[in-house]
C-alpha cells in the first residue's frame, strides 16, 4: 500500500472518529439535559453546536497538521470548469487523475505552494443514507388515528401551504436582490427569479426532526401536535418536488418562457404522483410479503425484511429519476397503516425501535455536520442584504400561509384551529436537515453559481436561527399563548387502537372509509370483512387467491349494539384517563344520517359531542 493511500485512509478514519465522538458527546449533553429537564436547547441543536466546535477545530489545527505539498506543473487555460478525471501523457507513461476537492489557500498560516483539502462527506451520502430513516419514521410514528381526522387540514397546510410560502418567499427574495443591485451589493443578472423561488421552496421545508423533538419535550395539545407534525412531514416532501421542478425550468435572462414553466409544472404532478405509487408499490409487496407467509415466526427476519423493502422505495424512486424523499415518506405512511397490521408485537417493537435508532443518529450527524460545514465550507457567500431579507421573509410568508389557510378549513370545521394555535405554528416553522441537505448539493456541484452558495450560507444561518431562537422560545410562547402542555398522549402511535387492531373502520365516512375498509385492509392484511363478500362474483378468483386465512369475519356494521358500545367506553375511557380530548371518535354514537359525507380530516364533530 502506497504511502498516500495509507495517509488518506487515516485521515478519513480520523473523521469518523470525529463524527463518532460527536455524536456520542450529544447523546451525554441530551442525557444530562433531560435529567435536569432543561428545555431551551434539543439533541439537535446540541448536535449543530458541538458540530461548529469540530469545525472551528478542523479549521485551525486538522488541515495545518496535515497539509499537503502541492507542485503547480502547468496552467490550463483553455480549461472553463474543473474535470472530474483527467488524463496527464509524460515522456514514458499516460496517468489518470481523480479530482478530490477544492483547494482552500491560507496564505497567512501555510506559505505557498502548500495548499490544503476540505475534508467534506459527499452529500449524496447525506441524502441518500440520513435523510431515508428519518423522514420514514417521521411517517411510521404518526398518530394514523388523529392523522386521519385532521388528514385534510394537514394536507392542506403541507400542499397549498409549502406553495404559497415558495411563492411569498421568492417574491420577497427577488425584491431584495433587485435592492442589493442598487445598493452596488450583486451585478445585475447574479440572482434569477429562479434562484429566488428555488431559495423558496428550500425554505418551505419545515424539519419534522426538530417540530416534534420541540413537541415531545414540551407535549403540547393533541390537535396542535398533530397539525405541526403532520405538515412538517409532508412538506419536506413537496418541498423536494417544488425544488426539482425549479431546477428544470430553463431560465434565459429575465424572460418568462410559458413552455418551460409548464414543462416544469407537469414534471412536478408527475415526480410526486410517480414517487407516490412508488412508495405505495412497495408497502403492496411488503405486506403481501407478510400476510402469506409465516416470516411472523421470526421477528428478527420480519423486521429484516420490513426494513429492507421501505428503504428500497427511497432507492427505486432515486433509480428512476423520482422523488426518494416523497416515496419513502407515503410507504411510511402506507407501511403503518398496513403492513404493522401483519406483523408480530415483537415485530412490531422492533421495528419502531430500529427506525427510532436511525432517526436519532440521523439527525445527530445531519445537524452536527452542519455546524461543521458553517465554519468550514470554504466558499461561503456573505451578503448581508440577503441575509436580512431572508429573515423577514421566512416570517411572511409563514404568515400568509397560516392565518388565510386556517380561516378557509375553520369555514368547514365545527372544531375550529384556534388563533393561539394559528399563532405558534407561525413561529414553528422551524428549518433543518431537508433545507440543508437540498442547499449543500446544490452549492457543493462544480458548475455552483455565486448566487447557489449564497443559499447555502444562508440556509445554515436559518437553521441556526430557528433552532436556537424560536426553539427555545417555543416553551414561554405557548404559556404565554395559554395552549396546554405537559398533555399525555392518548394512544402510542405504535400500539394500536381497537378500531385498527380489529380492522373495524375509522369514523371518517364516505369514499375513503369503503375503499379502505372493504377492499385495502381485508387484500393488503388479515383485518376486515372477506374480500369474497367485498368483490363482485366476477372477481370470485382474485378474492380467494388474496384471501387471509386468518380474515376476521365479524364486521363492526353487524356486531351487537351492546358490543359496540362497551368497545366505545372503552376507547373513551382509555382517552379520559390520558387526559386528552375525546376528538372525533365519539361520532359512532351519532345515527349515520348525523355524519357529514366526505368531511375528510376537517375535524366536523358538533360541539356537544366534543364537550362529553
Amino acid at each position: 500500500m502506497s504511502a498516500s493511500v495509507k495517509h488518506k485512509q487515516d485521515n478519513a478514519a480520523l473523521l469518523f472518529l470525529a463524527a463518532l465522538s460527536l455524536a456520542l458527546l450529544t447523546v451525554l449533553t441530551v442525557w444530562k439535559l433531560k435529567q435536569f429537564k432543561y428545555r431551551l436547547i434539543n439533541e439537535t441543536g446540541a448536535a449543530m453546536f458541538y458540530g461548529m466546535l469540530l469545525g472551528l477545530t478542523a479549521r485551525w489545527l486538522w488541515f495545518e497538521a496535515h497539509a499537503e505539498n502541492v507542485e503547480s506543473v502547468c496552467t490550463c487555460h483553455g480549461l472553463n470548469s474543473t474535470p472530474r478525471v483527467l488524463t496527464v501523457n509524460t515522456t514514458t507513461h499516460e496517468h489518470c487523475y481523480r479530482r478530490v476537492g477544492k483547494i482552500s489557500q491560507r496564505c497567512s498560516l501555510i506559505s505557498a505552494p502548500h495548499a490544503v483539502t476540505m475534508e467534506t462527506f459527499d452529500p449524496e451520502v447525506l441524502f441518500n443514507l440520513f435523510l431515508p430513516p428519518i423522514i420514514f419514521h417521521g411517517a411510521y410514528t404518526l398518530n394514523q388515528r388523529r392523522f386521519i381526522e385532521n388528514l385534510g387540514s394537514v394536507l392542506t397546510y403541507a400542499f397549498l401551504g409549502t406553495i404559497i410560502s415558495c411563492m411569498c418567499i421568492g417574491a420577497c427574495m427577488y425584491g431584495f436582490t433587485r435592492l442589493m443591485v442598487l445598493l452596488g451589493q450583486a451585478a445585475d443578472g447574479e440572482f434569477f427569479l429562479t434562484d429566488c423561488l428555488l431559495f423558496g421552496a428550500i425554505m418551505s421545508a419545515t424539519d419534522p426532526v426538530s417540530v416534534l423533538g420541540l413537541l415531545s419535550d414540551l407535549r403540547v395539545d393533541l390537535d396542535l401536535h398533530t397539525l405541526l407534525f403532520g405538515e412538517s412531514v409532508l412538506n419536506d416532501a413537496v418541498a423536494i418536488v417544488l425544488t426539482h421542478a425549479i431546477t428544470t425550468y430553463d431560465q434565459t435572462g429575465a424572460v418568462f418562457d410559458p413552455a418551460a414553466f409548464l414543462r416544469s409544472a407537469g414534471l412536478f404532478l408527475g415526480v410526486l404522483v410517480g414517487s407516490i405509487l412508488i412508495g405505495f408499490i412497495f408497502t403492496v409487496i411488503t405486506a403481501l410479503l407478510t400476510k402469506f407467509t409465516r416470516l411472523h415466526e421470526n421477528p428478527l427476519l420480519e423486521t429484516s425484511v420490513f426494513f429492507l423493502l421501505s428503504w428500497s422505495s427511497f432507492l427505486s424512486a432515486q433509480a428512476g429519476g423520482l422523488s426518494g424523499i416523497v416515496a419513502v415518506l407515503f410507504c411510511g405512511l402506507s407501511q403503518a397503516r398496513y403492513t404493522v397490521l401483519n406483523l408480530s408485537s415483537e415485530g412490531r417493537t422492533r421495528t419502531k425501535q430500529l427506525f427510532e435508532v436511525f432517526n436519532f443518529l440521523g439527525e445527530i450527524f445531519i445537524f452536527g455536520y452542519m455546524g461543521y460545514v458553517l465554519l468550514t465550507f470554504p466558499h461561503h457567500v456573505f451578503k448581508a442584504v440577503f441575509i436580512s431579507g431572508a429573515f423577514l421573509s421566512i416570517f411572511i410568508s409563514r404568515a400568509c400561509n397560516i392565518y388565510p389557510l386556517s380561516f378557509l378549513l375553520n369555514l368547514g370545521r365545527t372544531n375550529k384551529i384556534p388563533c393561539a394555535f394559528q399563532h405558534f405554528m407561525t413561529l414553528a416553522g422551524l428549518r433543518g436537515a431537508v433545507a440543508f441537505s437540498v442547499a449543500f448539493s446544490l452549492a457543493a456541484r462544480d458548475d455552483s453559481t455565486e448566487a447557489r452558495r449564497a443559499i447555502l450560507t444562508t440556509t445554515l444561518l436559518l437553521v441556526a436561527f430557528t433552532i436556537w431562537v424560536l426553539g427555545s422560545a417555543s416553551d414561554p410562547v405557548l404559556r404565554r399563548l395559554d395552549i396546554r402542555v405537559g398533555v399525555d398522549a392518548d394512544e402510542n402511535p405504535q400500539d394500536l387502537s381497537l378500531e385498527v387492531a380489529t380492522g373495524r373502520p375509522d369514523t371518517t365516512r364516505g369514499l375513503w372509509h369503503r375503499l379502505d375498509y372493504k377492499y385495502l385492509k381485508p387484500l393488503l392484511t388479515h383485518c376486515g370483512p372477506p374480500l369474497t363478500d367485498s368483490l363482485p362474483p366476477c372477481c370470485g378468483v382474485v378474492a380467494r387467491l388474496f384471501s387471509s386465512p386468518h380474515v376476521q369475519e365479524e364486521q363492526l356494521f353487524e356486531t351487537e349494539p351492546e358490543e359496540c358500545t362497551f368497545d366505545l367506553e372503552k376507547t373513551e375511557n382509555q382517552f379520559k384517563s390520558a387526559g386528552g380530548d375525546c376528538g372525533s371518535e365519539n361520532q359512532e354514537d351519532l345515527v349515520e344520517g348525523d355524519l357529514v359525507e366526505g368531511d375528510l380530516g376537517l375535524g366536523t364533530v358538533p360541539a356537544h359531542i366534543r364537550e362529553a
